[in-house]
């Protein structure tokens, strides 16, 4: 079945290219489906390529899904056109009314940052209560993860003495859990981040599950009221060619960046990235839409609570 989208959102076209089956809203108010309603609050500064990378991987599941985009009123992005925003991005505000099947809070580049420090944090400790009763599961990304278990469960974040920055190996740790479905015992996953959370506070506190970690990277993924909540440290959205044009950008103006670990064929930069995250990325993304998004709401969105 296609994602119900915007219309005119860029992603639409750009994924029409990938032979990926979206619709636009004016197609999809003829069909007599409920779809699930999934919102993200998308925090990256490019804000387009996070929309498409996150709309590729909703599509890979058969269920119709109907896709918003939330942003703060006490943040004003300034890598994204005004009139993209003002088109397809709706304020928290106007928002707090609606109730969701499912929502993905995106990674910010404020995690060096003490989470009282951000402008917005305010704002984003709204959003996070708001999410514990207007949304059936949540999945929170990289910072978002961070911030989330910081703010739910009073998980510190850590400084890293060099930024994890790579595709690292990640073990399952409860297999049997549906959102592994169909996964292999080791998968990997994109990183790129400063900072980092302790696998002995997670494992301290009763609310939690570790799910998933790497003897490189450490926590990957969080559980928590039994898949209301995924805490997710990496990016399994990320395109082939992201680690790539981030590390080049840095490159750039800084002469102490290193090697994204395990990207690049043969360790080359002038080679192409070896792409080893794509095929659990759609999985994962799927088994969440299936489980704990699709079996788990109610057909009234009303009676989420």
């Amino acid at each position: 079945m296609p994602l119900r989208l915007p219309d005119k959102l860029p992603a639409i076209e750009l994924l029409k290219h990938e032979n990926i089956f979206v619709m636009n809203d004016s197609r999809a108010h003829m069909q007599d489906i409920r779809p699930l309603k999934i919102v993200i609050l998308n925090l990256m500064p490019l804000k387009i390529t996070t929309e498409t990378d996150l709309i590729r991987l909703l599509s890979n599941t058969p269920l119709q899904l109907e896709v918003s985009f939330m942003k703060l009123r006490s943040h004003t992005p300034k890598n994204t056109p005004i009139e993209h925003m003002m088109m397809f991005y709706r304020d928290f505000e106007q928002m707090r009314n609606e109730k969701y099947d499912g929502m993905i809070i995106t990674g910010a580049p404020v995690e060096q940052l003490n989470f009282e420090d951000v402008t917005y944090w305010s704002e984003m400790t709204d959003i996070f209560a708001w999410a514990r009763t207007h949304v059936t599961s949540t999945l929170y990304i990289c910072w978002a993860a961070q911030a989330g278990l910081y703010y739910h469960y009073g998980i510190p974040k850590y400084p890293l003495a060099k930024k994890m920055f790579g595709i690292f190996p990640q073990h399952t740790l409860q297999p049997q859990l549906p959102i592994f479905r169909g996964f292999d015992d080791v998968f990997q996953m994109p990183h790129s981040r400063h900072t980092e959370v302790h696998r002995d506070d997670i494992l301290a506190n009763g609310d939690l599950t570790l799910v998933a970690e790497s003897d490189e990277s450490g926590v990957s993924m969080v559980m928590a009221r039994g898949g209301r909540e995924f805490f997710i440290t990496g990016h399994l959205e990320y395109a082939p060619d992201t680690l790539d044009r981030e590390y080049r950008r840095d490159r750039d103006v800084r002469d102490d960046v290193e090697l994204p670990r395990h990207y690049y064929r043969n360790n080359d930069p002038d080679q192409q990235p070896l792409v080893t995250w794509r095929a659990h990325a759609n999985l994962l993304y799927s088994n969440w839409i299936n489980y704990y998004v699709y079996q788990e709401t109610p057909y009234d969105i009303n009676e989420i609570e």
